[in-house]
């Protein structure tokens, strides 16, 4: 049953994926999508929530992965899952993972005539690597959105500032005008401000959950405008050229190692899809080599100058900016 095994191993791991997103979607809604263009702290506030209430809720989630690290298996991502801000809570999402084992054992089960410890196996890696990689997916989407919006929000608060306003007004403003996801992190900030907390402190806090340099620059300009003094509009809008330039080097650079990047994908993946192609079209093609004593080493040398491709490859072209 070699022969379409691996598909089923594919459609059932791709189905676990969409299984989840499909979960999370009908548990929360649109609006909490990345998809959507709705500031969710606003509508919140707008739906009769109150300002101390929603900064709870908000506050909650944002930090729910953090304290959830010692669950068992949950650490693998928790720190995936803090950046993307998953409204799910490290118990429900370990709950997602039990039930995605489940589906891929009874799939397997279906499809496929494995052993059932190998079944087993198997379904709890798609289970796990099924949720970590579309906790993943939804953190690099939403690190990536922001970094986009962060120039626009700092220019924003640079004509807050030369028009008069505090830099506590300018952070509100720009939560009110932006969208999300950066939206709601700046009401967030707005809000604790208004309840005493430091903003220097909000934004350095904000720049170490989300592990984003520039934000940190952020932060650093306004902590030390506030302990030495200055000008903080010129401050900011020097930050914003640059944060604005290292974006621009980074798509520069994005779009000159691209070749090179789906060359290595190419090259990993094709090995993989003209077994799949063969065993599909012709299953008894290795029939007169697997019972030779150096076809399984062999098999594990390829898959290890596989592994080794892809590392060499994605340093290659894995440039820091």
């Amino acid at each position: 049953m070699l022969d379409m095994s691996l598909l089923i191993y594919g459609l059932i791991f791709i189905g676990v994926v969409v299984m989840v997103n499909g979960v999370y979607l009908v548990a929360f809604g649109k609006s909490i999508s990345l998809s959507s263009k709705v500031n969710r702290r606003l509508d919140m506030l707008e739906k009769g929530g109150r300002r101390e209430d929603v900064l709870a809720q908000l506050r909650k989630e944002m930090d729910q992965h953090v304290t959830g690290n010692s669950l068992p298996v949950f650490s693998l991502l928790s720190e995936k899952a803090q950046k993307a801000a998953i409204a799910f809570s490290p118990q429900q999402l370990i709950m997602i993972m039990f039930g995605a084992s489940i589906f891929s054992f009874v799939g397997l089960t279906i499809g496929t005539e494995t052993g059932a410890m190998v079944r087993a196996l198997i379904s709890v890696a798609m289970g796990v690597g099924g949720v970590y990689m579309w906790v993943s997916h939804m953190a690099n989407k939403r690190l990536a959105m922001i970094e986009e919006q962060l120039p626009d929000a700092v220019e924003l608060m640079v004509r807050s500032l030369r028009v008069g306003h505090p830099f506590s007004s300018a952070i509100t403003i720009v939560s009110k005008e932006i969208k999300d996801p950066l939206a709601t992190e700046f009401g967030i900030i707005a809000d604790e401000s208004a309840y005493g907390r430091d903003v220097g402190e909000a934004l350095k806090d904000m720049a170490e959950r989300l592990d984003m340099q520039d934000m940190r620059f952020l932060a650093v300009a306004v902590t030390i405008q506030q302990q030495a003094g200055g000008n903080l509009a010129e401050i900011l809008e020097g930050l914003a050229k640059v944060i604005r330039a290292r974006f621009r080097l980074f798509r520069r650079v994005k779009a000159i190692t691209a070749e090179a990047q789906w060359s290595g994908k190419f090259l990993s993946g094709f090995p993989l899809a003209a077994l799949v192609f063969i065993q599909v079209t012709k299953p008894d093609y290795y029939d007169g080599v697997k019972d030779h004593a150096l076809f399984i080493p062999a098999c594990f040398a390829v898959a290890i100058m596989l592994v080794l491709n892809m590392i060499v490859m994605r340093a290659l072209v894995n440039i820091k900016v």
